[in-house]
């Protein structure tokens, strides 16, 4: 999810921490269990840090093993040691067990979107991404706004307000992936274009009706579509390139970060004067007409490596970019 959405989160996590009647009862327990419950569901996305390094490091390492069930007994011990350490009166078991379930929550819900995490870490390497919620839903950041007013307003017990609100969304989050299995089980048989062998992946969007289609198919061939509303339109069909030059770009550190976290890569050649111009493009994210998330090599005709990016631009910004640092 997004930075807000978990931000929120952990103020929700802190509201349901005061049913514990330890946390409730005790003089500095909210304040404990709230800055606990905040921390725990940020810290996850520390490795942001890795920005400073390089995109290619960042990139490579977000959501990987800062989000594995490692870290998130490593991140609890943490956090709950310097909370512990700030309030030494309230216990510290019970600050320990909403920092954890804040960590969790964080990850778990990571794990519902399309970009995935490295959760299953030390046992496997692969990302697993659900595809179920979008990264901002409005829903899950509406109903969380709405609790947290009733809290702070006084309206309802935090008591009553958060158990229900995490009903609530225990609900929403079973109900999306039962649309989502449903309509992953629809959406092959109403492709008519589709051929034997295609493979569909459903990803969601900000409407609670539509969802983005990639179609994969055996020629290295992608198709972009969406489902709305019960009908199926595919709005592009994209090739991608077999070169030498793309079989070389996947050398290049940033090429190699981006495929490391993209289940759907698709490299583009295009000659240019002093070599090629290799372009790699994440299928999951067009957006108005381009695809922002990308890995560019720029190299000679002997393959040679000029200048490379990785990350997310827009086409006309990405270009100037590239020219700028190309000679």
């Amino acid at each position: 999810m997004d930075s807000g959405t978990h931000l929120v989160f952990g103020l929700g996590l802190g509201g349901l921490a005061l049913t514990d009647p330890v946390i409730a009862s005790h003089a500095y327990g909210p304040v404990a269990a709230l800055i606990g419950t905040i921390v725990g569901s940020q810290a996850p996305d520390l490795d942001g840090l890795l920005r400073f390094k390089s995109n290619a490091d960042y990139i490579k390492n977000h959501r990987g093993l800062s989000h594995s069930f490692p870290a998130i007994l490593g991140w609890t011990a943490l956090i709950t040691l310097i909370v512990s350490l700030i309030f030494r009166s309230v216990p510290w078991w019970h600050i320990g067990f909403w920092v954890f379930v804040a960590v969790g929550v964080h990850v778990l819900t990571d794990l519902f979107n399309s970009y995935g995490t490295q959760a299953y870490r030390p046992v496997t390497r692969k990302w697993i991404a659900w595809n179920i919620i979008h990264i901002f839903d409005p829903f899950i950041f509406g109903a969380h706004v709405a609790a947290i007013l009733v809290w702070i307003t006084g309206w309802a017990q935090p008591r009553v307000v958060f158990p229900v609100l995490y009903a609530l969304l225990a609900i929403y989050y079973g109900w999306r992936t039962l649309v989502h299995r449903r309509l992953s089980k629809q959406v092959p048989r109403a492709d008519e274009s589709g051929r034997p062998g295609d493979k569909y992946t459903l990803l969601p969007t900000l409407s609670l009706y539509r969802w983005n289609v990639v179609r994969e198919s055996k020629d290295c061939k992608f198709g972009v579509g969406e489902w709305d509303s019960g009908k199926l339109h595919w709005v592009e069909v994209t090739s991608c390139d077999q070169h030498p030059a793309v079989e070389a770009s996947k050398a290049n550190n940033d090429v190699k970060a981006f495929l490391n976290v993209t289940p759907f890569p698709c490299g583009h050649v295009k000659p240019q004067p002093w070599g090629y111009e290799v372009r790699w493009i994440d299928i999951r994210y067009r957006h108005r007409r381009q695809y922002p998330f990308v890995a560019v090599v720029m190299m000679d005709s002997s393959y040679k490596t000029l200048q490379s990016y990785v990350g997310w631009l827009s086409d006309e910004r990405l270009e100037k970019r590239l020219r700028m640092n190309t000679y």
